[in-house]
Parts: structure tokens; sequence; C-alpha cells
């Protein structure tokens, strides 16, 4: 088997391929859009580049097939905020071979001890924990767009070769037109009525002053959970760029308390329901037929890809209102069926709570491993 570094155009794209021959004959697979992963190793379209370092290879067999691939990153601003100096693994695909898994991570794990970590996780992404995060081990269904899908076998090639399971992220999912429960109801429209507090969706045309808020109360919300790094304005702007094309600006709420930024929520169309049959290529006949599918398909899922409340506010019930103000313009769409919150980690007990009182059910489990050297 030989290992290559992804050092020159011609090697990007088998890097790409390989997911579409691992899954080639998985109907719940969607292909992730070409650009999208390759954005993650651009330092023009991704700001981490600015404070870490990224590099990826892919894994050939005697017969010269590709039949793996895998990055490895180090973020600065959080390596050395753990026990031990800790870089991360990602964007694994590999066949159904120890060894060949085993050469992958091998290759990740030396450079990042030539980079003076002692640990990586995986698998992670290169950028925020909203996209590519985690390892799927139930749950095996269509997955919402920047959700990771697996196949079953991964789980086994991760542990048999070292990694411990960190955490676990637990997404859950609500049926649009099934009543929330009554006290979770009673308490929203309590919330929603009292004096100073006020509820807005996005307006874009006011980006500034929303991403402002949405920093204010990501950053204090979860100040306290381990290793923990701020959000940046750059980051922010380059997440809701790339959510541009599908964006529902009332699918996006704040809450205020007499005028103080309190909590939010984003949910966003799931891109996956449009982009099922262009292979994860947008190239112009990619680009019409996503066209085509946007107007005559109609988005039946959405996810919620992040929500947060400050921690001052956090007993308040915002986040009931807030989603009884999404109802509102939901229902009468006719059009939206199923709300994906993913994904939660089950350190996070108040928010799996507030899942709970959505009478939210259980739908997909991803878990995050460390590798200690």
């Amino acid at each position: 088997m030989e290992i290559i570094e992804v050092n020159s155009t011609g090697l990007k794209k088998p890097f790409l391929d390989i997911a579409r021959k691992i899954y080639k004959d998985d109907p719940n697979w969607i292909c992730p859009l070409d650009n999208d992963i390759a954005s993650v190793f651009d330092p023009e379209k991704n700001n981490y580049h600015h404070h870490g370092k990224c590099i990826r290879w892919i894994l050939k067999d005697g017969k010269g097939e590709v039949i793996g691939r895998i990055a490895a990153f180090i973020n600065e601003k959080k390596a050395y905020n753990y026990p031990q100096p800790t870089g991360g693994c990602g964007f694994f695909e590999c066949v159904d071979n120890q060894d060949a898994a085993d050469l992958l991570f091998d290759t990740a794990k030396n450079w990042l001890i030539t980079n003076g970590m002692k640990a990586m996780d995986g698998p992670v992404n290169f950028g925020e924990n909203d996209m590519w995060w985690g390892l799927l081990v139930e749950g095996f269904v269509m997955p919402y767009y920047g959700m990771n899908y697996h196949p079953p076998y991964y789980k086994r090639l991760f542990e048999r070769y070292g990694f411990e399971p960190l955490y676990e992220q637990i997404s859950n999912r609500i049926e649009v037109y099934k009543p929330f429960p009554e006290r979770f109801t009673k308490i929203a429209e309590w919330v929603a009525k009292k004096p100073g507090y006020t509820f807005e969706h996005l307006d874009s045309r006011q980006f500034d002053k929303f991403a402002a808020d949405f920093m204010e109360i990501y950053n204090d919300a979860w100040k306290d959970f381990d290793n923990f790094t701020p959000i940046s304005y750059a980051t922010i702007r380059e997440t809701f760029d790339k959510l541009k094309v599908i964006m529902d600006e009332h699918l996006i709420w704040f809450s205020y308390v007499n005028g103080e930024p309190a909590s939010m929520i984003v949910i966003v169309p799931d891109t996956n329901e449009l982009i099922y049959n262009l292979n994860g290529r947008l190239n112009l006949t990619g680009k019409l037929k996503f066209l085509f599918n946007k107007m005559s398909r109609r988005n039946k899922r959405m996810r919620a890809i992040i929500m947060g409340t400050k921690e001052k506010f956090q007993k308040h019930g915002l986040e009931s209102a807030m989603f009884i103000k999404l109802k509102e313009y939901v229902l009468p769409l006719q059009q939206y069926e199923e709300l994906e919150l993913s994904w939660v980690g089950d350190f996070n007990d108040k928010m799996l709570a507030i899942h709970e009182a959505t009478g939210a059910v259980f739908s997909k489990r991803h878990i995050t491993y460390r590798c200690v050297f």
C-alpha cells in the first residue's frame, strides 16, 4: 500500500472520488458537494488556516487503486487547551480493511507528532463543529447536509486502532405537524407575552447587527464548556455566506430581553433534498439540476444547526417561545414535515432537556473519539 500526500491539483479528484466508491451501493448516502469539501482545505475560503494548518492524503493498494483517504488538522486556538496537545483527523474514508485504516491513522498520527501533538480527535472538521463532525454509529438513514454519514464498520476500524469515545453527539427530531406538549406550549406562550421580551427573525439587510448578536450569545452560552474558543465575526460571515443559497430568514430567530441579545436558533432547509442527484458535482449540469430541484421539489426537512442562550437567561423559557414563533411561520406553509435538532453533546444536559421538552424523539448518534499517543 502507498500513502500519497494530496499536494497537487491532479490528486484532489481521487481524494473526492473515493467517497463515491465507498458509498456507491448505499441508497441512504447523499454525496456532499465537492466544492464544500474542497473549501475546507482552501486558505482563501476557510479562515481556520489563519490559526492552524491541515494536510491530507490518499491511500492506494498494490494495484494502484485508491482505497482510502484521511486529513489531519491542528487548530492552534484549541490544541493546547487539553491535558495534552491535541490535533484532529477527519474526512476519513476507507474500504473494510483494518491494515489500510491503520496506515491512514498512523500517517495522520505521525504528522501530528511531528508538529508537537500528543493526541488526535476524530473524525472532526477543520472548522466549526456544526459540519462534518463525529462518527455515525446509530441512525443509518439519509443524513442531513453537513452531518457525517458512515458505514457501520467504521466504528470497528476506529476502536481497534485505539480510539476511545470522547463524547456522544445526540440528534433528535420533531414531527412538525405534531403539537408540542401542553406544558411546553403554556410556558412558551407565557414567555412570548412577557414585558420586555421581543423576538426577531434574521434580516440579512441588517446582517452586521445580527452577526454581532449571534457572536455575543454564542460566546456567552458556551463559555463554560471545556476547551471552548470564542467564535469570530469572520467565521460567522463565512458560515452564513455558505447558507445563502438555501437560507430562509424566517427560520433563524433571536430573542431579546429589554433589548439585550439573549437567545438564538439557526435552522436551515436540508440541502440534501436538493442535491440528491448531483453526485457532489456543482458544474453547469449540476447547477441546472439544483435549480430544477429547487423549483420542482419543496424541502420537507429542516435542520437546527445551532441553538444557544446566554447563561443568565437559560431558565427564562426563551427557547420555547422561539419554537412557537417558528411554528407560526412553518405550519401555514404546509411544506415542512420534519425538523432535526442536531447535534447536542451528551455533556450538555440543559440543551438535551430542551429537546425532551419539545417532544422530540431520537434520530441519530455520532461519537467523537480521541486517541492519545
